[in-house]
């Protein structure tokens, strides 16, 4: 019997940044790990705080580019409140099985920078995500149902290095306030 692909179900990643980084996002052909911008002397406007940032730098997740399944993560809206966003702008990539086929390209069940994080291939992400709790209707009020949603909108994608611009369905959507 053929084993179940949890990410077929997966029609879009997302990445969210800070409109002010489109400038550069498109003169520089796509995402850049934040360790690259810093090597290439790149200034950008981080969607993180200073102890993600660091944690990033100190786990080796600043080597990647991250993604997410979903734009209903808690980091996006915290950095736009805390005004380290000034206009929330999601980029939108509409063909994941292409991002799943990069060379090195990793997955993480949670937050990558969490002490204690484990990166795993995308075959594991294929054997383990929780797509139901994404893209079923799931009554939060019955058992473990909301849990399974916090936890599946803090898995990541995670490609190494660049992310050109080609993977993405429209690089300037309209900016989020």
């Amino acid at each position: 019997m053929a084993k179940l692909d949890r990410l077929r179900r997966v029609s879009w990643l997302y990445h969210f940044t800070d409109a002010r980084n489109l400038p550069s996002i498109r003169e520089l052909d796509g995402l850049w790990s934040t360790k690259k911008l810093r090597e290439m002397g790149v200034e950008f406007h981080a969607g993180g705080n200073q102890h993600s940032l660091d944690a990033d730098e100190m786990f080796g997740m600043d080597q990647y580019v991250h993604l997410c399944f979903t734009k209903e993560i808690p980091m996006a809206h915290t950095a736009k409140a805390e005004g380290r966003i000034e206009k929330l702008q999601w980029l939108y990539i509409d063909d994941p099985p292409s991002i799943f086929e990069i060379d090195g390209v990793r997955y993480s069940p949670e937050v990558a920078n969490k002490s204690g994080a484990e990166l795993f291939s995308i075959e594991h992400a294929r054997e383990t995500f929780d797509y139901v709790a994404l893209y079923d209707y799931l009554d939060w009020k019955v058992g473990d149902h909301y849990a399974r949603r916090v936890a599946a909108e803090k898995c990541e994608i995670l490609v190494p290095d660049h992310l050109p611009l080609k993977y993405f369905k429209d690089l300037m959507p309209k900016a989020d306030g």
